[in-house]
């Protein structure tokens, strides 16, 4: 490790040196942070760790980042990631830095990024929603540094596989996945843009994975469908490393007339620069660090996954869509982003749990004028935020109050809330410890306990019964049949980057489990074959094999086998 160079931190891939960024006559005036003052800022609050040897990202980056939430080490003490000279397990060699845990590592890593004291988070955010600020259009931007353009992509490294993405779950995945890609589309009927955060997966240097969960509230999949109707490609750039305040808001989930880049202007405090792409009709930011730009195929969808997910466990492939890279630009120097996600606590858990456990609460109290709510906790560890949700309460609230918080809580969200506990204000409801306590002592289920039927199962594995339908406050949490695995790198993996973490002289390790991830019986043949050439950084040599398995009679996220189905791919426990 080295000490950084406060005066700036750019990756400088000749050098175990951080050359400082140079500021240009034409950098843009701005009321916010860019991605290189945030690391500076990092570095300066002790919250970062640089990494100058080269390390392989197919096999090393994430687990070595992942111990730090796997290995005993307490939230206090976890930091962001800067590695500087990216390789993969053929020796290649990437003139990027690659940024991991950067913007949510902990808490106090997203107060940097944010700007503001953490108890003041929610109030902004909520003003922000509010009170939108319009962005500022310009004509050149850092964004476009170095522009490349339709047969210029074909040179060896010129496009997406020049471009250091790890992977996120080695022997699981079965290629490197955008985990911080920000989409941006727009509706083709108001001409509103929408950017949301979905992951991506390299399935060809000039071909990109899109993956948008359909969720009822991702506007990529309603532009989808409109363009899909019209007969047309959706036009679409992902955006990969940008201001904080710009990766803050793709991450949030928000009303569909709020235009995300003018949300960030609200939380920067003045208006997000924005510049046009140079392939597709869409304003970008004008200081993102990369900029991939293509069209999004609207009749045919191809294999997409394995990709160990939030939830904890592996998604296995699906039918999903791909975009055809047109261009990728970039600043001098750039520093590609990648969420660490998979088993929770996480960066991606972090990021949402501070933004959104305010929301909780602004729903309760402002919009359902309920009395006496005093904090909304949303359990993190394992749970991924959206199954356990803890209310606090204030003494002697009225019953009705109670019941009409749990209620609430349980429909803001489609599917936020297999458990919603109400608890007094003596019970941490950060403590999952505690909250048994009071569910075990305090509550009769006969009198105490209601069951809200015909909620979506939404974020997680979709079982093999009741179409998707899930319930608040009562499940059985037992495995029903074979499961895909368990969503972290394998064991040999994660050996590998503890041996590279202690030898390095990182915090010392107390592993937790589980700690590495291993099948539990449903793991097809064939995608544990993509997911170990994944590995040997040979993701490219199946593209042809996703080419064929093109169809245009599915529905966007089928899985290509279902559960109980080894047609082409038996199962490999």
């Amino acid at each position: 490790m080295t000490e950084p160079n406060l005066k700036g931190l750019v990756a400088d891939p000749s050098s175990d040196s951080l050359k400082p960024y140079q500021p240009r006559p034409d950098d843009l005036k701005r009321a916010y942070p860019d991605l290189h003052d945030h690391v500076i800022a990092l570095a300066k609050a002790g919250l970062l760790y640089v990494i100058d040897e080269p390390i392989n990202k197919d096999t090393e980056m994430h687990p070595l980042v992942r111990w730090q939430y796997r290995g005993g080490i307490p939230e206090k003490d976890r930091k962001a990631f800067l590695f500087t000279h990216p390789t993969d397990s053929k020796g290649r060699k990437y003139d990027m830095a690659v940024l991991v845990a950067g913007l949510a590592a902990t808490p106090d890593v997203y107060r940097v990024g944010f700007g503001k004291p953490l108890d003041k988070i929610g109030k902004i955010w909520l003003d922000a929603m509010a009170s939108p600020v319009e962005p500022h259009v310009v004509e050149k931007a850092p964004c476009h540094d170095v522009v490349r353009i339709g047969d210029e992509l074909d040179a060896p490294g010129a496009a997406l596989d020049g471009i250091p993405v790890p992977i996120s779950t080695p022997g699981f995945d079965n290629a490197p996945y955008l985990s911080a890609g920000h989409y941006i589309t727009k509706d083709p009927d108001t001409g509103l843009q929408n950017m949301g955060n979905y992951r991506g997966q390299l399935k060809a240097p000039r071909r990109l994975g899109m993956n948008p969960s359909v969720e009822l509230r991702a506007g990529i999949y309603t532009h989808w469908l409109k363009y899909k109707a019209r007969g047309e490609k959706m036009p679409c750039a992902v955006v990969l490393g940008c201001p904080p305040a710009i990766s803050y808001t793709a991450v949030q989930k928000m009303a569909e007339h709020l235009e995300e880049l003018s949300v960030a202007g609200g939380l920067a405090g003045g208006p997000i620069n924005l510049v046009k792409a140079k392939t597709v009709d869409l304003l970008v930011p004008a200081e993102a660090e990369i900029v991939i730009e293509g069209f999004i195929d609207t009749e045919f969808l191809e294999p997409e996954a394995p990709f160990g997910e939030s939830h904890g466990y592996v998604n296995l492939a699906e039918y999903n869509a791909y975009m055809d890279v047109t261009a990728i630009t970039h600043r001098r120097r750039p520093i590609a982003t990648s969420f660490i996600s998979q088993v929770t606590p996480s960066e991606s858990s972090v990021i949402r749990k501070v933004a959104m456990e305010p929301v909780f609460l602004n729903h309760l109290r402002v919009n359902l004028g309920i009395k006496g709510v005093k904090r909304v906790a949303m359990h993190e560890p394992l749970t991924s935020l959206y199954a356990v949700i803890a209310i606090q309460f204030e003494r002697n609230v009225p019953r009705t109050e109670v019941w009409r918080a749990l209620y609430g809580a349980s429909t803001l969200h489609r599917f936020a809330g297999k458990w919603i506990v109400a608890v007094d204000e003596d019970i941490d409801p950060e403590n999952a410890d505690a909250l048994f306590w009071a569910m075990s002592y305090r509550c009769q289920p006969q009198h105490d306990m209601r069951m809200l039927d015909y909620k979506d199962a939404g974020h997680g594995p979709k079982g093999p019964r009741d179409d998707g339908e899930s319930a608040s406050v009562l499940i059985n949490a037992l495995l029903k049949g074979d499961s895909a695995p368990v969503a972290l790198p394998r064991k040999e993996f994660m050996e590998n980057a503890r041996a590279i973490w202690e030898r390095i002289g990182l915090p010392r390790l107390e592993p937790q489990s589980p700690w590495h991830g291993y099948t539990l019986g449903l793991w097809p043949a064939e995608l544990a074959r993509q997911a170990e050439m994944a590995t040997k950084s040979e993701y490219f040599d199946f593209s042809e094999d996703l080419v064929r398995g093109r169809r245009s009679d599915v529905a966007m996220n089928d899985p290509v086998e279902r559960p109980g189905e080894t047609k082409g791919y038996p199962s490999n426990s």
